[in-house]
């Protein structure tokens, strides 16, 4: 009997919850915990709680099997709303992070380069690599190296 009692008030107590989430816009989240909230009371009426107690033939656990298919069928299309807006279980961060690297910037990045005029081009004749190697030598004579 106490058992029971508990689920009925925890069902009505995420009820409750989903209730005020429903009224801050956040319908995905309220549809997703009153499918929680409606597990105890849904486990209750089936008799799951008492073990088996007359369940074929009783109306109410007819009736607790119908409160579980509702519940999953909460589930199943909160799953099924996430998936098609392309997002998932993120973070409030992790949203707020997404929408700044989806901005466009505000300057282009070839705007910080300085716009000096054409660079001269190396000489064909001179390798790159043969340079760099005069310059770490040059750096090396200097320290004594």
């Amino acid at each position: 009997m106490i058992a029971e009692t508990v689920c009925s008030a925890v069902a009505v107590a995420g009820l409750g919850i989903a209730a005020v989430t429903a009224y801050r816009k956040r319908f995905l989240a309220a549809a997703r915990m009153a499918a929680y909230a409606l597990v105890p009371l849904g486990l209750v009426m089936t008799g799951v709680v008492e073990w088996l107690a007359d369940t074929a033939f009783s109306p109410t656990a007819w009736a607790g099997f119908a409160v579980l298919g509702c519940a999953w069928a909460l589930f199943a299309t909160t799953r099924a709303v996430e998936r098609r807006r392309g997002g998932g279980r993120g973070t409030r961060k992790e949203r707020k992070a997404a929408a700044r690297s989806a901005r466009p910037d505000a300057v282009a990045p070839a705007a910080s380069a300085p716009s000096l005029g054409p660079a001269s081009p190396r000489p064909a004749s001179r390798p790159a690599a043969t340079d760099d190697f005069s310059d770490i030598e040059a750096i090396l004579k200097k320290h004594g190296i």
